[in-house]
């Protein structure tokens, strides 16, 4: 999805289209890039389409909404994916144990970290279901990293308006 697009999205459809396209965007699908959809909410709220605060409230239920949706995924049917997976690629076994034993080891710290890591903080969320760690817990530490995270770029969007794209190199 380009910035054109979803700055119709955001114009046309307003909060929900900020809610769907930010939980599409936890849910780690392609083309949902945070580096375009978080400033992009901040921009609006800084011309005064939305309020900040409610961007940060949507962008956060939605951030963790995907979330717990990977975590269910990782929670219910991550075992039988990794054994497949495993089975198939047996030399990733040793790396996939070693992340799955870091989270084991650092429980909420490692979801909330994780969260704070591009790349990671999408996918954190399967292994934190795989091993069934505390479902409040998982909500608490996931949520602190997500508000974090939307913060930083829904706050560069409202500060730095348009010129946020540009630095981002993305218009």
């Amino acid at each position: 999805m380009d910035l054109s697009s979803i700055t119709y999205y955001f114009t046309r459809y307003g909060a929900v289209a900020i809610f769907v396209i930010v939980f599409l965007e936890y849910l780690n699908l392609p083309g949902f890039p945070a580096g375009i959809i978080m400033p992009l909410s901040g921009i609006m709220a800084a011309r005064g389409n939305i309020n900040f605060f409610w961007v940060m409230v949507i962008t956060l239920a939605a951030g963790l909404a995907g979330s717990l949706a990977l975590y269910v995924l990782g929670r219910k049917g991550g075992e039988l994916f990794l054994n497949a997976y495993t089975r198939k690629f047996p030399k990733q076994k040793a790396t996939l144990e070693k992340n799955l034993e870091w989270i084991r080891n650092k429980g909420c710290m490692g979801v909330f970290l994780g969260k704070l890591i591009p790349m990671i903080r999408t996918i954190v969320s399967i292994p934190a279901g795989v091993i069934k760690m505390n479902l409040t817990k998982y909500i608490v530490s996931s949520a602190c990293g997500i508000l974090i995270w939307n913060f930083v770029f829904v706050g560069a969007g409202y500060v730095l308006g348009d010129k946020v794209f540009r630095l981002l190199g993305v218009a």
